[in-house]
Parts: structure tokens; sequence; C-alpha cells
């Protein structure tokens, strides 16, 4: 059967787990679902994510969506192949992995995601950015990546000397926030832009980067 990817590359969340199956040379089919048209609210859809939103991945029997579970899951599973992006075998880098990409869930993704939002999707929908919103996550932003600035001054990656799932899961939603007015947030935060040029650069995202643009599959 293969590995089933239901979602679409311009979305974050599905083309973060695509990262990982290019991290990990697996081959997989990516099956679109119009959001656009409402089919990620549709019974099929739903019968793969209750909660309707994308992606949602089919490997053999096992069906599972939240895109953070899904490149977890291909972490361990493909282990031995490509870059060790968990570190199992060593209980503390291991922990640190899992720390920095909760981090990454819980702390970076809020902030930032609302302003991708306002500056990148509300025109998209014909709509003017909300400079509130936008105003109000910088400021979130800022306290986040000064941490960052600060941990990277003394690693090459987040979790260690060693690149991982947790700066992974990053490497999406940060390619769209650097598209926005606030890219200098990352670009003026010297070991933060090190970090970001170094990741943006891996052949996996590389095999992604022309498909995530808003109005394309």
């Amino acid at each position: 059967m293969g590995i089933k990817l239901h979602g679409l590359s311009m979305s974050t969340n599905t083309s973060r787990v695509m990262v990982c199956l290019h991290e990990k040379d697996v081959d997989f089919e990516l099956i679109p679902v119009n959001v656009f048209a409402g089919e990620h609210k549709l019974p099929p859809f739903l019968s793969k994510n209750p909660f309707g939103l994308i992606p949602a991945l089919e490997d053999d029997d096992l069906t599972l969506f939240e895109s953070r579970a899904i490149t977890a899951y291909l972490a361990e599973k493909y282990k031995e192949t490509g870059p060790d992006l968990i570190r199992k075998s060593d209980p503390k880098e291991a922990a640190l992995v899992r720390m920095w990409a909760e981090v990454e869930s819980q702390c970076y993704d809020p902030a930032i995601s609302p302003i991708i939002f306002e500056y990148l999707v509300s025109p998209f929908q014909g709509k003017e950015p909300n400079q509130s919103v936008i105003e109000a996550s910088m400021e979130k932003v800022k306290n986040v990546l000064d941490v960052y600035e600060a941990r990277l001054s003394s690693t090459e990656y987040l979790a260690g000397d060693f690149f991982s799932l947790a700066d992974l899961n990053h490497i999406t939603n940060t390619h769209y926030f650097m598209k926005t007015p606030c890219a200098s947030m990352i670009s003026d935060r010297p070991h933060v832009k090190a970090w970001w040029e170094d990741i943006s650069s891996r052949p996996s995202f590389q095999k992604l980067v022309g498909g995530l643009t808003f109005g394309q599959n």
C-alpha cells in the first residue's frame, strides 16, 4: 500500500511531514485535499481525521493526524535511515530533542502563526492584515527568539550540535514567516539567522520550497 499523505504542499503542517519523509528518503503519495472547497470537512476525510484538519497519513493499517505526531512516528520508524532525528540511544540528547520540539509547538508556532496568517493568508482571502494582532504577536516572537539566540550561541542546533526533529519541525512555518515584514526579527539575530540558513538549505526542504506558495497545491 505504501504511505499516503492527505493534504496540501502549501500547508505548513503538510509540508512539515513532507520534509521529514524526504529526510528519511521515504517514498510517499501526496493526495491533495481541496480545503478551499471544504473537502477536509466531508466524511471521506473526516474518517481519517475527525477534527477536519490536514494532514492525515495512512501507512498500511495505521492512520495518523497531527503533523508533529506524524514526524515523530516517521523519525522512530525509519530511525536507521537518514539522520537520527530523535537520538533515542542517548537519553539526555533524546530529552533535549523532545523539550525543544515542545518549545516549537507550544511557544514558537503560537507566536509566529498569527503573523503569517495576517500578512499572507488574510490578503489571499481578500482581507486586510489586522495590525493589532500582528503587534501583539511580535512581542511574543521577540521573547521566544531572544531565548533561541541565547541557546544557539552555544549550540549549532536547538537540541545540541546535531540536526533533529526539534529543528525540522520549525522549517516550514519559518519559511513563511521570512516572507513577512517581520523577517528581520530572525535576520537581525546572528545565531538564529545562521541556524535558519542552515536548516532551510537542507535538500529535504529544497525539494518542496517551490510549492510553498499560496494558491498552489
